[in-house]
């Protein structure tokens, strides 16, 4: 009994400082100065989404008015409201946003779908409680609330592995492109060309999607009255790749001087394909180690197919 009563106040106590915490971060009260600051640099530094641009992109490619579905506009509403309350709250998540930028992903669509799978980790949980309550496995009456707030918790938190990992990868291929560039603006620059010249002619060479990255960066400078290197500056931080902030810092000090700026993007590449080639590396040997635990494992395990018998016969089971 005391036990019970005991387990009663401990769930109850549990759900209420969670009612609690969400309604403080829901609905909060006077906003404070750091909050208030943080807000104003996310609505400065917030313009056009990916989503939005697809969409603007189809309905002038087609004539029609882009019209979302019922569950589309649901999910953008909720996704609306989500970055509404983070931006209350000053939450910024810039390394995550940087990673939703490089896989050209929106953050309100993002902030929809983390709730979304919460919700399914509500529905999941006492659904695997079911199955194994069918099997007998379990029967005790608080197993499915635990069961639906660890599912939920751990689908929360599976976009953000999934947006980690895909733009880990993402991230290389762009380091890759940058250090190419920079021979190719390199060549322009022994060519005769001007530096925003050299780097305009060099981001044109490729279709591919980096290249597109810089060269609408670069074609937005011209526009908004930045210099080319503040450009590519802004597209390292939006994108979380560090070399082209240095870029952008190197070509500030030493734009005036085309021999410098040559030697300086020189080294700049040879210094990242030394680092993609030692990162190859490393990756191939963590490779081979595995491959050798495997084979290991594999021959552990044709020893023990093959003295099982014999020792059968000689413990005479």
């Amino acid at each position: 009994m005391n036990e019970t009563i005991t387990w009663s106040v401990l769930i109850g106590g549990l759900l209420g400082l969670g009612l609690y915490v969400l309604a403080r971060a829901l609905f909060p009260g006077e906003r404070s100065p750091v909050s208030a600051v943080a807000r104003v640099d996310a609505l400065r530094a917030r313009g056009f989404h990916p989503g939005e641009a697809r969409g603007a992109a189809g309905a002038l490619g087609t004539g029609e008015p882009h019209r979302p579905g019922r569950i589309d506009e649901l999910r953008g509403r909720l996704g609306e409201w989500l970055s509404e309350v983070f931006l209350r709250r000053g939450w910024e998540m810039r390394s995550l946003r940087a990673d939703l930028s490089l896989l050209g992903r929106d953050w309100e669509g993002f902030l929809a779908q983390k709730v979304l799978m919460a919700a399914l980790g509500l529905v999941f949980g006492p659904f695997v409680y079911g199955a194994g309550f069918m099997l007998g496995l379990v029967n005790s009456p608080f197993v499915p609330l635990w069961l639906a707030l660890v599912f939920a918790a751990v689908f929360f938190f599976l976009p953000d592995a999934e947006v980690r990992r895909d733009a880990a990868a993402r991230r290389r291929d762009f380091r890759r492109v940058v250090a190419a560039y920079l021979d190719l603006v390199a060549m322009s620059l022994a060519g005769g060309r001007g530096l925003p010249e050299a780097l305009k002619a060099a981001a044109e060479v490729s279709d591919g999607w980096a290249l597109r990255r810089i060269r609408t960066a670069l074609s937005d400078a011209r526009i908004t009255g930045l210099s080319q290197w503040q450009a590519l500056g802004r597209l390292g931080d939006e994108v979380g790749v560090e070399e082209l902030r240095d870029l952008a810092n190197s070509l500030a000090l030493v734009a005036d001087d085309g021999a410098k700026v040559r030697a300086s993007l020189g080294a700049r590449a040879e210094t990242m394909r030394s680092r993609e080639l030692a990162e190859i590396e490393g990756t191939a040997g963590k490779k081979s180690q595995s491959m050798l635990i495997a084979q290991l494992l594999l021959c552990l395990g044709f020893l023990v197919f093959l003295i099982f018998p014999a020792g059968m016969r000689v413990f005479g089971f």
